[in-house]
């Protein structure tokens, strides 16, 4: 029998919903938060809007990387391509059944309703940006997990079962 498959949803979301400036982050790296992030998604597959791979600059060694892109001529070495969300969920799912959404705010906006973990890094803070993360309706979430970080607290919340 095939595992069913898992969707997570993995953000750094600051107090004010802020997600990035400039096709980056608005604020310095947070102190553990990268190695944390490595430890989850080790493995299994990331996937990611365009702008985010761009931002990122490379596929992250022991991963595999689906790009969502409406460009159908951009390739990148190393790196799986879907020109949808549900192309690129399929094309994880080949691979691995835990894939682990890494942005931007449209691919989040798509997955938040198919993902059935969410894994948000909340940042003390409230820069300016430009992107934020999409409304999501708490009532379908609980929290299963927090871990306190300097400056920021990691949260997992698990999908309330309908």
């Amino acid at each position: 029998m095939t595992k069913p498959l898992s969707v997570t949803i993995v953000a750094a979301i600051a107090a004010n919903g802020i997600i990035g400036r400039d096709g980056g982050l608005p604020w310095p790296r947070l102190p553990g938060e990268l190695p944390r992030v490595k430890r989850l998604t080790m493995g299994h597959v990331l996937l990611m809007g365009r702008r985010t791979y761009d931002s990122i600059g490379r596929p992250l060694p022991g991963r595999t990387t689906v790009v969502v892109t409406r460009q159908s001529d951009w390739r990148a070495e190393g790196v799986l391509v879907a020109d949808s969300v549900e192309r690129a969920l399929e094309v994880g799912a080949e691979h691995d059944r835990e894939i682990f959404v890494f942005g931007g705010a449209e691919v989040y906006a798509a997955t938040v309703p198919r993902a059935d973990r969410m894994v948000l890094t909340w940042v003390d803070q409230e820069p300016a940006g430009d992107t934020t993360f999409p409304e999501v309706d708490w009532r379908d979430w609980r929290e299963v997990g927090r871990e306190p970080g300097e400056g920021y607290s990691v949260v997992e919340y698990e999908r309330i079962p309908s």
